[in-house]
């Protein structure tokens, strides 16, 4: 077969099925384990603190940078994981695949179609005829023969041009992705200093007087650095805080709010322009920031519900279910169903609580109950504590706040670029936008 001879997927792939895996070995030295939950639903990865494998490891089964996979099964009856297709980034080294997950492996003279198929798999046309084919009741499945069946388009000069700007789009979204994660340590690093290590009083303990030094080199001018300095204690207490500082309950520190869900019957409480967030946005939301809610409800669903509107920056967990103690914090004002709960803050610190919960949140799923899935209830929230000192939450406040507004705009950004690839995946294939409007839209998000 040439090098233009194909005319459906399988022509230009074999396909190899991941295996099972000893439970026993997961969390060993090894490559990282990329089942489903290494694939974003609908196409492309989910960047996340992967499970490594400690046990066999056949060559087949391996996963390298820029590999592409794919799953031909879902976990849910909604089907959307179905041949949903995913590429290894360079930051992955090497993965294994699962029971779930299936490796495209790419003949030689096909290799310069790599990109190409990739993209072809993430257009909406690709995921109809994945939706018309899928079988089952409770787990679905596309079938082997159904996706290697799938048609290839010829690659013309055009598709070339079309790939090339598509991948300029997720290559953009991924810097942003990963100044964002850059940015969160940052001031995750900070708060550990400040209100977990307790570094200040502790560099002043061994001696150190030099401001800067004393605040771990965190601000390079002198007159700052001795303002914040001055903040730390000399010593600590006998209760292992620096001295003065004490703890207080986590409410008294936030406004706990519940979330409720409109009538699913009564259609004018849906689809306005109100975002509500399930437990599936938040859990799935993979940043620090939630934009966007899969479903919205109007004034009448939000006014004749329990659900309430939650503020901008308030911290949002998941509160039972499977994906119990996943956080993060709503980007706009939202209303939430009662799987979750809200925490604002009533000192006007939205991102001091933030880390706050971030500190807390292992020992609060640890304390977590339930008859079948963990669940976190106001009486375990109530459990929680934290450090508060006015100046020293005044000061972090106003260090991190920078950090998390450059979040936001990267986030913002990447929602732009994301709309703009799902806009040209069906439509500049197709011929239906000018190519030198899509290059536009890429040249104002720069």
């Amino acid at each position: 077969m040439s090098g233009d001879d194909y005319e459906r997927v399988g022509d230009l792939v074999t396909l190899v099925r991941g295996t099972t895996y000893k439970g026993a070995l997961v969390g060993k030295p090894g490559p990282a384990l990329l089942g489903l939950g290494s694939i974003v639903p609908g196409g492309g990865f989910r960047a996340g603190d992967f499970k490594t494998y400690g046990g066999e490891c056949p060559e087949q089964l391996m996963l390298r940078p820029g590999d592409l996979y794919v799953s031909l099964k879902g976990a849910t009856k909604d089907g959307e994981m179905i041949g949903s297709v995913a590429q290894v980034p360079s930051q992955v080294a090497s993965g294994r695949l699962t029971q779930d997950t299936v490796k495209l492996v790419i003949a030689p003279e096909f290799e310069e179609l790599r990109q190409y198929l990739y993209w072809l798999l993430r257009a909406p046309q690709y995921r109809a005829y994945c939706a018309g084919r899928a079988t089952g009741s409770a787990v679905v499945a596309l079938s082997r023969d159904d996706f290697l069946a799938y048609p290839v388009p010829r690659f013309t000069a055009f598709r070339a041009a079309v790939v090339a700007l598509l991948e300029s789009l997720d290559d953009k979204i991924e810097l942003n992705r990963r100044m964002n994660e850059t940015l969160e340590a940052m001031a995750q690093a900070i708060f550990r200093d400040w209100f977990v290590d307790f570094g200040p009083t502790r560099r002043k303990l061994e001696g150190t007087t030099d401001p800067v030094t004393i605040m771990g080199g965190l601000v390079q001018d002198m007159g700052r650095a001795e303002a914040l300095a001055d903040l730390f204690p000399v010593a600590l207490g006998d209760d292992g805080l620096p001295e003065g500082w004490k703890k207080k309950a986590l409410l008294e520190e936030a406004k706990l709010i519940s979330g409720g869900t409109p009538k699913t019957d009564r259609e004018d409480y849906w689809d306005g322009g109100v975002p509500w967030a399930s437990a599936k946005d938040v859990s799935q939301c993979g940043e620090t920031l939630l934009l966007h809610t899969e479903r919205n409800i109007t004034q009448s669903g939000l006014a004749n519900s329990s659900t309430k509107m939650v503020p901008k920056f308030s911290t949002v967990v998941v509160a039972r279910g499977a994906t119990t103690g996943r956080y993060c914090m709503f980007a706009e004002d939202m209303a939430m169903n009662q799987t979750c709960y809200a925490l604002y803050s009533t000192s006007g610190r939205p991102f001091l609580l933030y880390n706050m919960f971030g500190a807390l949140i292992g020992e609060l799923v640890q304390a977590a109950h339930g008859s079948v899935f963990d669940t976190i209830t106001t009486k375990t929230l109530a459990t929680g504590s934290v450090i508060y000192v006015e100046g020293v939450a005044a000061a972090f406040e106003n260090t991190v706040a920078p950090l998390y507004e450059a979040i936001e705009n990267n986030s913002r950004q990447n929602r732009m670029l994301s709309a703009t690839r799902d806009l040209l995946l069906p439509k500049l294939m197709s011929g239906e936008i000018l190519f030198s409007e899509a290059e536009d839209r890429l040249e104002a998000a720069q």
